[in-house]
């Protein structure tokens, strides 16, 4: 994410609400079964932290990796109300170095602002940086949501369909992928009925 495109979420996110709401994304909730009962969690483009704050709710030690500091700021907040400890990292997406099989979980939820080059090297980083064994959740819009204009970005070279993911995660072993509609109500940005695609993958180990 660029510094421009940093800028434009920290407007964004500078509200007293959550963009998106405090509960996590329903597709991520949803995993809860095969979460490990413990071990490490990054969560890419963290933003408010939501995402973030559930998997640390659910015993995990996440990383909670964003480009807005207003975003995290927040996520701490709601780190705190909530009770849980989130290590956050103000992170250019663009630019920032994935280890290497570090993560036991990865959570990917919406992360579009990602064209097709960015978006080539943060699957390829996501996929490095887990264990082996480690679970890929990953949840986004498909090109069809242009219609329904309900979230997400307004570019199609952005959106996600299954042979592409089935490609950029071939290293992966793919345990379900998914297309389909449905309502979705996540704060002001995310809210009517959506064209979604959700990926449960886990690295070979």
């Amino acid at each position: 994410m660029s510094v421009d495109q940093a800028a434009t979420w920290n407007a964004r996110y500078a509200g007293e609400g959550y963009l998106f709401g405090q509960a996590p994304n329903a597709f991520l909730a949803a995993q809860a079964a095969r979460l490990p009962r413990a071990g490490s969690a990054l969560a890419v483009a963290d933003g408010e932290g939501r995402n973030g704050v559930w998997l640390a709710e659910q015993g995990l030690d996440v990383l909670s990796i964003d480009a807005s500091d207003v975003a995290q700021q927040k996520a701490r907040r709601l780190a705190e109300a909530r009770g849980v400890s989130l290590r956050v990292e103000l992170a250019d997406l663009s630019a920032w170095n994935f280890p290497d099989e570090r993560f036991d979980v990865v959570a990917a939820i919406f992360i579009q602002f990602a064209g097709p080059d960015l978006r080539a090297r943060l699957f390829a980083g996501i996929t490095r940086a887990l264990k082996p064994g480690g679970l890929l959740l990953l949840q986004g819009y498909r090109p069809e949501q242009l219609g329904y204009r309900t979230g997400g970005p307004p570019l199609i070279e952005n959106l996600y369909t299954e042979p592409m993911l089935r490609e950029a995660f071939a290293d992966l072993d793919i345990l379900d992928l998914a297309s389909y509609d449905a309502v979705i109500a996540e704060g002001t940005a995310h809210s009517g009925m959506s064209a979604l695609i959700d990926l449960v993958a886990r690295k070979p180990g």
